[in-house]
């Protein structure tokens, strides 16, 4: 075939590539799928011209067009968008919800595995008092003896913005402790609910037998249903990464680590904010004595609303991985 009739052959099909190329840039939400199917065998199409053109007449016109479509078409249909940082909105829209709805099973798992260790915290302790005062300091035991909580000598003494500085650095620091425990095998991951959930049932049962479970119940209601979501999701998370280590599947586990750890840093990302919030709810609206219990518990459930809400968004469509892939 001469130069001529080569050129004549592949005009029309490398311009409708060109143009629909066009269109997609132009309006990637319209894009369906049938339209990137097309894009995709006309690209093939592309790339065996440009090979032949490279071979049989390199440096013409048409092998230059046609190299540059064949560029063109590589950066959009083999990028990976998980490459460039998303915008706040489609993270917290798209990414956390779609990464929460993966990890759903496992949240469900740490949730069940939290209420049995509290379960059996609060019996152990109703039992053998010596195992909830364990977890609690000399001081607050007192307290608790002269009908008080620990937190009224805390908050008392120490001001409201160091305190809730320090309580968001714990929140913190307990939930990055859940999630990166997912490297030890998942293990870190569940000792750090199992953990804390026998120490909250432990301490719910010392309480109660000081008849102060009410003002306990008062303080935490702000804060209390949203942090040990917080944790338990974060530990789930963690766990993710502690599966994808262990489990054999016909994958391979280079390749599911990598996708366990992409979605395991998303849902941590999407937790901070709320979890720097609490830090502000605990330090000054659950200690006071000026904001009413009603007050406090609805603003507890409509802060725990608010977040799985946002975390398993019902309005935002499932697209998969990020990643998007055309291989020729």
């Amino acid at each position: 075939m001469d130069y001529a009739r080569f050129e004549e052959l592949r005009r029309r099909g490398s311009a409708e590539f060109e143009r629909r190329l066009g269109a997609a840039r132009a309006r990637p939400r319209q894009l369906s799928y049938e339209d990137l199917e097309d894009l995709a065998v006309r690209y093939r199409q592309v790339l065996h011209d440009h090979a032949l053109a490279s071979s049989r007449y390199p440096g013409t016109a048409v092998a230059r067009r046609l190299a540059r479509l064949a560029l063109a078409g590589t950066h959009y249909l083999q990028r990976d968008v998980g490459e460039h940082l998303p915008g706040v909105g489609r993270f917290f829209l798209h990414d956390f919800p779609a990464a929460m709805r993966r990890l759903s099973p496992l949240i469900a798992a740490m949730v069940g595995l939290f209420l049995v260790s509290g379960l059996f915290g609060f019996s152990l302790a109703t039992v053998e008092p010596a195992v909830g005062a364990s977890f609690l300091t000399p001081g607050a035991v007192d307290d608790l003896k002269r009908g008080r909580l620990w937190t009224e000598s805390v908050f008392s003494v120490v001001p409201g913005s160091v305190v809730s500085s320090a309580i968001a650095t714990n929140n913190l620091s307990v939930a990055i402790t859940a999630w990166a425990g997912g490297v030890l095998a998942g293990l870190g991951a569940l000792y750090v609910v199992l953990v804390n959930g026998l120490m909250l049932g432990a301490v719910l049962a010392t309480t109660a037998r000081y008849s102060m479970a009410g003002p306990l119940f008062e303080f935490i209601a702000a804060h209390g249903p949203l942090e040990l979501s917080l944790i338990v999701i974060c530990a789930a998370a963690g766990l993710a990464v502690g599966r994808a280590l262990v489990v054999a599947t016909d994958r391979p586990r280079a390749e599911l680590l990598r996708e366990a750890a992409r979605d395991a840093l998303v849902v941590l990302a999407g937790c901070l904010p709320w979890i720097l919030l609490l830090g502000f709810v605990e330090g000054y609206v659950s200690p006071s004595q000026e904001v009413g219990t009603a007050f406090k518990a609805a603003l507890g459930l409509l802060l725990e609303a608010l977040f799985l809400f946002v975390a398993f968004n019902p309005f935002t469509r499932d697209e998969g991985r990020p990643r998007r892939e055309v291989t020729p």
